[in-house]
């Protein structure tokens, strides 16, 4: 994540908590359980806070909590804030609305968070929210995000939740006309290297036109967490809830769209992933990942691609990961947050060539035998789908057109001509490699890192995205033959990518 500094332009922190304090609009209660007791004191010390504040609720005892709010699996957790905002909103209008609710707008702010403690344990996060009024009277509209904190102490962490929470709260305010705007401002002051908000949801009249799936993919492009995760019904999805202690298979790719090599690539690969030793018995996700470079590809952001590659994946049953981790050793380490299973990747002959082009590792001072370390530990395995010698050929000519570094060779040792010569298959067992990363590559393929992917259907190799959104430009119906029918059947219902037929 890019780092926002903790002294810029943005109104300070005490600024914030005294605009709302002065608003003589605002009226609401504050309710803080587990490590994040700090957002009420920064209305406290802004000063006029006895014209905002109705209440603020600390049940930090467990059974406290119950009685109060109900119990629920867990306490902190998105139910559990919920829970906490509806009690106290309700409260709010019970108590104070035939009183001030003509000339208030009511709100409610709840957090409950886990952060550092003397017991130990990593797994610092937490859940917050605020349910607001527009205007006096007027229906409720919601914010609930999940954040991690990543300082090392817990007065630090706290403190951080603290600055937060105080954004979120003039955000919903100020800011609930401009998503993108809210969104990035919620860690004005305190910085994406010491807060990762890596889900979003929005409700409520305010934000009638706001489309989550984009609300979310700004918190990546942002910076304020470098991934998010969809379920294959389009929803965001909180990644440590669907990776926790599961086994991984993923497909990076452009899915533009998403082809039968696509969904080939994950069913040979699936069949050899789950045959593995170490799946036996465990849960396993299959996710197709997307990175930020890939969207921005163009030069600049297209939602309305966006949202199709993501309604593409999800009809044919995909989680779909979008994340900034250009380096595969980064998306590997990410999912180390959430699991010790064993994670497989699968590409193409071209994505393999790629993570062993020298020219991406420049700035770790092991250079790409760091790269592999970091990618292949801890029970990693890259899985190979191959590629036919003319496409291979021509991905070797577009290399050298942009004069990128030399990662591979033609395989032409046997001078054969003719048509033949195209009809040749490229694996990961006869790939060659330049000389100086022969020795390296033969390692990793004769100790198992890197499989050929095996029963894969040869009639497929001839199929690429560019090819298809050629002909579904042309309206020639060819294409239909190239992707998945559930794919098929979505763009010619959504008119995706120019369809028009």
């Amino acid at each position: 994540m890019e780092t926002n500094s903790e002294t810029s332009e943005f109104l300070t922190t005490n600024r914030k908590a005294l605009t709302v304090n002065l608003d003589a609009a605002k009226y609401g209660t504050f309710a803080e359980i587990g490590a994040g007791q700090e957002t009420c004191r920064n209305f406290f010390q802004a000063g006029g806070a006895a014209g905002t504040i109705a209440k603020t609720m600390s049940a930090y005892d467990m059974t406290f909590s119950d009685s109060i709010y109900g119990k629920v699996g867990r306490y902190v957790s998105k139910e559990r804030v919920v829970k906490m905002i509806e009690h106290e909103y309700a409260l709010l209008e019970e108590r104070l609305k035939d009183e001030i609710g003509s000339e208030r707008t009511f709100f409610a702010y709840a957090n409950t968070m886990k952060a550092k403690s003397y017991r130990g344990g990593d797994d610092t996060h937490g859940w917050m929210g605020i349910r607001f009024q527009a205007s006096p009277g007027g229906p409720p509209n919601e914010i609930y995000l999940h954040c991690r904190m990543w300082d090392p102490e817990n007065v630090q962490q706290q403190h951080a939740v603290g600055i937060l929470g105080t954004n979120l709260i003039y955000g919903a305010f100020y800011h609930n006309h401009d998503v993108e705007k809210l969104i990035e401002s919620l860690v004005d002051n305190v910085g994406n290297e010491r807060i990762e908000v890596d889900l979003i949801h929005f409700s409520g009249p305010v934000f009638e036109g706001v489309d989550e799936r984009i609300a979310n993919l700004h918190l990546v492009r942002r910076g304020l967490t470098n991934a998010v995760l969809f379920s294959p019904n389009g929803e965001i999805t909180q990644p440590s809830e669907a990776l926790y202690k599961k086994a991984i298979l993923v497909e990076r790719g452009s899915f533009r769209p998403v082809t039968r090599v696509n969904i080939d690539m994950l069913k040979c690969s699936g069949a050899q992933f789950i045959q593995e030793p170490l799946i036996q018995g465990k849960d396993v996700i299959v996710l197709a990942e997307i990175t930020m470079n890939n969207l921005l590809a163009s030069g600049k952001l297209d939602y309305e691609d966006y949202l199709a590659r993501i309604d593409l994946l999800g009809a044919t049953g995909n989680y779909v990961l979008i994340s900034n981790y250009f380096e595969f050793y980064r998306l590997t380490s990410y999912f180390r947050r959430y699991t010790k299973e064993m994670i497989g990747v699968c590409m193409g002959i071209n994505n393999l060539l790629e993570i062993f082009n020298e020219k991406y590792y420049s700035h770790l001072a092991g250079g790409i035998l760091e790269s592999f370390g970091r990618l292949l530990k801890n029970s990693v395995r890259l899985y190979i789908y191959p590629m036919k010698q003319r496409a291979y050929r021509r991905y070797l000519t577009l290399l050298a057109e942009s004069q990128d570094n030399k990662v591979a060779e033609p395989i032409d040792g046997a001078n054969i001509s003719g048509g033949l010569a195209d009809e040749l298959i490229i694996t990961c067992n006869n790939l060659r490699v330049t000389p100086q990363l022969t020795n390296l590559y033969l390692h990793l393929l004769e100790n198992g890192y890197i499989e050929h992917i095996r029963g894969i259907d040869e009639d497929l190799l001839e199929i690429f995205s560019r090819d298809i959104l050629t002909a579904i430009a042309e309206n020639d119906p060819i294409w239909e033959t190239m992707v998945p029918k559930a794919a098929a059947d979505f763009i010619k219902t959504k008119k995706l990518f120019g369809y028009c037929g």
